[in-house]
């Protein structure tokens, strides 16, 4: 087993749906995963990551800075991470103040993880332009950088003007972890240049090998450079056919979800899926035995050497009490495979 490998971390992934189909009270919801996350913890996982949208019909979450907050509060070793909040659509100094905020109440274990965003219709209620993502997002990701590095800072940009601000109170850590996410080769250099990290998931190498080349244009450390990411759903089960069967129908639901708002944006990330068999023959969810997770995250660090290894943890639409059998098997028999047994 590689160094790299012996040190890979393990995440949950969340984005609090909650289909008209199956839907239940938020509040239940939000303390069903509250309470898996807890649990989560306790059996191994290292890492919770939240993804952020908005005005969404099934609920998806739109505040993941209270939420990271409130599974600060009830962990205790578990890191933190947005993956992803849509920077330029929040203004970058409460995203310090807040995050700052996030990190003392877990002790340090909060990262940042940033996308630019491409639902149209989320950015004019939200006071942001789309044509303008990109460059809020540059910069919101310096400002960030350096209010927590305790900087006296002004700052005169396209989009955001102030004088002699410092952050206070501080983040724990000397500054958490900044990512950023995306699948561009745009979102690649970004990271590079402004960013910890990159953060993404399914990468067959090329955008991960072209971080590493972005770094070094950049004249830093290619070695130095953080690499998150995994497969959108990989579950161990034993008994996966029924397994499959039993989550498919959630998964395509959102994936659906998710082709039809690439589709108003105008790109084309996913393959069209029209039912349950279209879904199978994408591969888009892995339904395996331990030892078959175990094959296929091994054969993607070779393309990907990620540090953090994430995938989604509730199809949309099913209870949690439904997964935690999954998430145990995958702590007790897969994980172990990848942590250093000395």
């Amino acid at each position: 087993m590689s160094n790299q490998q012996s040190n890979l971390r393990f995440g949950l992934w969340y984005a609090f749906r909650n289909p008209k189909t199956w839907k239940k009270p938020f509040h239940d919801l939000y303390e069903e995963v509250f309470q898996q996350i807890s649990w989560a913890e306790s059996i191994g996982y290292d890492d919770v990551w939240l993804t952020e949208h908005h005005f969404c019909e099934d609920g998806h979450a739109p505040s993941i800075l209270p939420i990271a907050a409130a599974i600060a509060a009830r962990t205790k070793k578990i890191r933190i991470g947005t993956a992803v909040l849509l920077l330029p659509l929040h203004n970058p100094v409460r995203v310090a103040e807040d995050g700052a905020t996030v990190d003392i109440i877990s002790n340090g274990r909060f990262e940042l993880g940033v996308g630019v965003g491409y639902r149209p219709q989320e950015f004019p209620a939200l006071g942001a332009s789309r044509s303008e993502r990109a460059s809020r997002t540059n910069e919101g990701l310096e400002i960030i950088r350096r209010l927590w590095e305790g900087e006296t800072l002004s700052f005169s940009g396209t989009h955001y003007q102030f004088a002699d601000i410092k952050l206070e109170p501080m983040p724990v850590q000397h500054r958490p972890p900044i990512w950023v996410g995306g699948f561009s080769p745009a979102t690649v250099r970004r990271a590079a240049k402004l960013g910890d990290g990159y953060l993404g998931t399914a990468d067959d190498g090329t955008l991960s090998n072209l971080y590493k080349e972005e770094l070094r244009n950049l004249g830093k450390d290619p070695h130095q450079g953080r690499l998150a990411g995994g497969h959108f759903w990989l579950i161990a089960s034993h008994d996966p056919e029924k397994t499959w069967a039993e989550l498919a129908p959630h998964v395509l639901y959102q994936m659906q979800v998710y082709n039809q708002w690439l589709k108003e944006s105008g790109q084309d990330l996913f393959p069209q899926l029209k039912d349950e068999q279209d879904l199978r023959k994408s591969n888009i969810l892995q339904v395996v035995t331990p030892g078959e997770a175990i094959k296929i995250i091994e054969d993607y660090l070779q393309l990907c050497p990620l540090e953090r290894y994430y995938s989604w943890t509730i199809p949309p639409g099913v209870s949690t009490e439904r997964m935690n059998p999954y998430l145990e098997i995958f702590a007790n028999e897969v994980i172990p495979h990848f942590k250093k047994t000395n």
